[in-house]
């Protein structure tokens, strides 16, 4: 008699561990959101729709009307002050969506299915803003464009507009985490697009973006020089080469305002290390 022999078997792969699951992971849900996000087109057109409408109502029915110390009322030197504003308030923006999208997967039992995989725990909230800073992007490029149609000129070499475009998309990044945090804290979408507009407003307005901060009430001149939104609003001007000679970097002597460039750079890092951390918190205990 001849003996049979099972031949042995190959043991299975076994899955990559620590930041190498976790990118992986991370690019798998990435990709899931932004496939996603192309078989609903509208998504995409209307992210883009607002600021555009914003370019084009501040530029026409405000730049004649608001005057820079140094520029007089002046359309073309408010084009030069507003724009990198205009760039910061989108990718900030991009947060409520971010925070409807996870709100949504969330009513939807997504993120229950997403945990009951063996996969890292972090994997769907980066995956989750990653697919939005690719979104983010993409809108900004199309914002740059009209922007240029509209007038809007750098007078720097690339890499330090590149650099520029880079702070504003690092600070989008940045709040869509905060946005994750809100998705993951509410009940339904419609309340995550609230809870992630609300506070954007004052960030926003109470800022450098739109108007000079020296015509400001002197306690707002402080919270507005102290306000990441408004160093990395400094920055990309210093970096687009849209500073004005009249309008002066800090009228209190604030340190983000002297060095925009590596405030911004730090404040996002630790908006990012913050609420990254808070978020991935409440993935693991949300239900």
């Amino acid at each position: 008699m001849t003996a049979v022999t099972d031949t042995p078997r190959p043991a299975a792969p076994r899955p990559a561990g620590g930041i190498g699951q976790s990118v992986r992971d991370s690019l798998v849900v990435a990709k899931r959101n932004l496939i996603r996000m192309t078989r609903i087109p509208e998504m995409i057109l209307f992210g883009v729709i607002q600021p555009v409408m914003f370019v084009v109502l501040f530029t026409y029915v405000f730049g004649g009307s608001i005057a820079i110390p140094g520029a007089g009322v002046s359309s073309s030197a408010y084009k030069e002050f507003l724009m990198a504003g205009i760039f910061a308030q989108t990718v900030t923006f991009a947060t409520a969506g971010a925070g409807a999208g996870i709100a949504d997967d969330m009513h939807k039992g997504l993120i229950d299915r997403f945990r009951s995989l063996p996969m890292a725990r972090g994997a769907v909230l980066t995956g989750r803003t990653l697919a939005d800073l690719v979104q983010t992007a993409v809108t900004l490029a199309v914002l740059a464009i009209v922007a240029l149609l509209v007038g809007w000129r750098t007078h720097t070499n690339i890499g330090e507009v590149l650099g520029g475009f880079g702070l504003l998309l690092l600070l989008g990044y940045a709040f869509t985490w905060i946005g994750a945090l809100i998705g993951l804290s509410v009940r339904t979408p419609e309340a995550a697009t609230s809870g992630g507009l609300i506070w954007l407003f004052p960030l926003t307005f109470i800022s450098n973006a739109f108007v000079p901060v020296n015509g400001m009430p002197k306690f707002l001149q402080y919270v507005a020089e102290w306000n990441p939104f408004s160093a990395t609003v400094a920055a990309a001007r210093e970096l687009f080469g849209n500073t004005i000679d009249g309008v002066p970097k800090s009228v209190t002597g604030a340190w983000p305002m002297e060095h925009p460039v590596w405030a911004s750079l730090i404040w996002s890092v630790i908006i990012i290390a913050v609420f990254r951390t808070l978020a991935v918190r409440k993935y693991r205990k949300a239900a």
